[in-house]
């Protein structure tokens, strides 16, 4: 079983949340990764496909079973409604696999990763602290435009979904600026690995 102490990792898209996230991991923490989690509820046969189907149409279902993720992105970005439909399918399927791997989790302490962790309001109150991996935005856009394919309206417009960064910045306990300096980020996931077994300590 992981330790009794929590952390909340999150930060806007393309900002190296998942690459910390690992590094964290290497040490010795539990990762519980909420985006893993809806990448596996909406794969082919996932728990989420039936809903998705009977809510959205079968045009939303690509031919291998899976979520259509293009044609859903492109529809709740247009419209708030269907957004919030998605969600309601989704949020508590995702929050009953991830109580079920946090329960079963092994590690120092557990890192729930949650893209959407400021804006969905209740995480605050279910992790002990909150670790936020910041960059500039146009670090960001650069970055999710070349890993995911994407122009850079289509970038802006999941950014403008997502809480502004001042936001997850006013809500963070810890920040590590991720500027691409892979030994200066290291060297503070270290740091903060540090402190948090102490305080998974305190916890016991």
């Amino acid at each position: 079983m992981a330790g009794n102490f929590s952390l909340g990792l999150t930060g806007g898209i393309g900002s190296g949340k998942t690459t910390i996230a690992n590094m964290f991991a290497e040490l010795g923490a539990a990762l519980i990764d909420t985006d893993l989690i809806a990448h596996e509820l909406t794969m082919p046969g996932g728990l989420a496909i039936p809903a998705i189907r009977e809510q959205f149409g079968s045009e939303f279902i690509a031919a291998d079973g899976a979520m259509d993720r293009a044609a859903i992105r492109q529809l709740v970005f247009g419209s708030l409604e269907q957004k919030h439909k998605l969600e309601a399918i989704l949020h508590p399927l995702i929050r009953s696999e991830t109580e079920r791997l946090a329960a079963e989790a092994r590690g120092d302490y557990r890192i729930f990763v949650v893209p959407l962790l400021v804006e969905s309001g209740n995480w605050k109150q279910r992790v002990d602290r909150i670790l936020v991996v910041d960059c500039n935005e146009e670090t960001q856009i650069r970055r999710v435009m070349s890993r995911n394919q994407l122009s850079r309206a289509q970038v802006e417009a999941i950014m403008r979904n997502q809480a502004r960064r001042q936001d997850r910045l006013n809500a963070a306990d810890d920040v590590i600026v991720n500027d691409g300096d892979l030994k200066n980020i290291r060297e503070e996931v270290l740091r903060l690995h540090q402190q948090y077994l102490q305080l998974a300590d305190i916890s016991k």
